[in-house]
């Protein structure tokens, strides 16, 4: 096992890490910008390495200033943990030839489930079940697209081969749009990603989003964790996500979890990972992999019991999975609300000085945040300021609990969502259960109507 650990990122992520470290005895090194100096996860690390201003490319973006500080610390490995260089097939290869452990996935499967279309060629070679869609990237003759697109049926949704995070997509639902919408996207792509590969395929109309744990050794052993439904979100952007998904069988569970356990072998894969879908109408639709812990993994650790971030480490350091499929057993319902420093219905960030702080507690109640009354959440990063994850036998319980964190939170000095999430947690149709990832912007734009906006 590893002695000391570099980790790479910052926020409740950092924190996170550098918890499961020290429960299993391993030293930790922060690395941070000059925005973060006050974090608590700066102050409570073994040592902490500054490494940057606050800008990101110049600080939690920088390679070489990231593994310079693992050299002169004296780290065996480096945990990414999500965002930033966590899905970065360069950055793992570099951290792995400077003779260090790369904590996440070999480069390669990085590399390949990174670009979209060889992610899903990948993906259909090994039997996962994919939206309908264009072979590879589209062409540049304009009567080829519109070929490829009358194959599959309006609408379809033209995406970035190289995009990530809600990012480089547009819907085309007539063909009048089609060329200029792939022009568009392409350009956005070259921006964003460097990459203006874009691939189309059918757009569904009401799916939900849901997705699948999965946790690889070295030595060829597979699990599946269940699965999470994070189809409340907006603008492809989650806000709550829970385990298990309401409605689904065990059936449906195990089916499409063998299907990502055998597509993990025939890649090769190592470490923990998300396989994420459409799911409509009993069918699932591959999307995505993410080669990294996820935001919403909480959840799943949850109704699991599985510490998903030592696993992550343990795998990395060369050990065995000490669990077999037959082990995993999803108990109880868990829902996990994105705590984010934005105005809670225009959504635009809200940095600043937090003046007062309560974190809620109580019976199945988990806070995963850095925050305290006092800090100062900097304007140059992602608003996510914590999460609150409430437990429950069933799921009316566990939102019953969550009802309770949520009246119970307070945050002062700055703006939060806290206030969508409390109505959200006695909407209708999500106490129902199983709304597509469209509802949360239809209610949205409705209410917008109704106030006359």
């Amino acid at each position: 096992m590893f002695e000391k650990i570099l980790i790479a990122n910052r926020g409740e992520i950092a924190l996170r890490i550098q918890r499961a470290c020290r429960e299993m005895g391993i030293r930790t090194v922060v690395v941070h910008s000059e925005a973060d100096t006050e974090a608590k996860y700066v102050k409570l690390a073994d040592e902490s390495v500054c490494i940057g201003p606050a800008p990101a490319r110049e600080s939690y973006l920088n390679m070489a200033a990231i593994i310079s500080a693992a050299e002169v610390t004296d780290s065996e490995a480096i945990h990414p943990g999500y965002g930033f260089l966590s899905e970065n097939a360069d950055f793992a290869e570099r951290v792995e030839r400077s003779g260090f452990v790369f904590i996440g996935p070999h480069p390669e499967n990085i590399r390949l489930m990174g670009d979209k279309v060889s992610a899903k060629q990948a993906m259909e070679k090994a039997g996962v079940p994919c939206v309908p869609g264009s072979e590879g990237a589209l062409p540049e003759d304009a009567k080829e697209i519109v070929r490829i697109a009358r194959k599959i049926g309006y609408p379809v949704i033209i995406k970035a081969a190289g995009g990530g995070g809600g990012r480089g997509m547009r819907v085309v639902h007539t063909e009048a749009a089609l060329l200029n919408a792939v022009n568009m996207t392409r350009s956005e792509a070259q921006a964003a990603f460097s990459n203006p590969m874009v691939y189309m395929e059918r757009y569904l109309e009401n799916p939900r989003h849901i997705e699948i744990q999965v946790l690889t050794d070295s030595h060829k052993n597979v699990l599946y964790l269940g699965e999470r439904d994070c189809s409340m979100q907006r603008r492809h952007q989650k806000i709550i996500e829970e385990a298990p998904a309401p409605e689904m069988t065990e059936k449906q569970r195990v089916r499409i979890g063998e299907r990502c356990v055998d597509a993990c072998r025939k890649i090769g894969y190592r470490g923990a990972g998300t396989f994420e879908f459409l799911y409509e109408d009993g069918e699932f639709y591959f999307i995505e992999m993410n080669t990294r812990i996820q935001v919403e993994h909480p959840v799943t650790e949850m109704v699991t019991g599985i510490d998903l971030v030592q696993e992550q480490i343990r795998v990395a350091a060369g050990e065995k999975l000490r669990l077999r499929q037959k082990d995993i057993t999803v108990r109880g319902h868990a829902i996990e609300c994105r705590i984010n420093a934005e105005d809670p219905y225009k959504f635009t960030p809200s940095p600043g000085r937090i003046t007062s702080y309560h974190p809620p507690g109580g019976p199945g109640i988990r806070v995963d945040s850095h925050i305290y009354a006092g800090y100062a959440v900097p304007p140059n990063y992602d608003s996510m300021v914590g999460k609150v994850i409430a437990y429950g036998a069933t799921r009316d319980q566990a939102i019953r609990r969550m009802r309770i964190a949520l009246s119970e939170m307070a945050i002062e000095g700055i703006l939060t969502n806290l206030p969508l999430h409390r109505e959200l947690l006695h909407d209708s149709r999500f106490l129902r259960g199983g709304t597509s990832i469209h509802y949360l912007e239809q209610k949205l734009a409705q209410e917008n109507r109704q106030k006359g906006k």
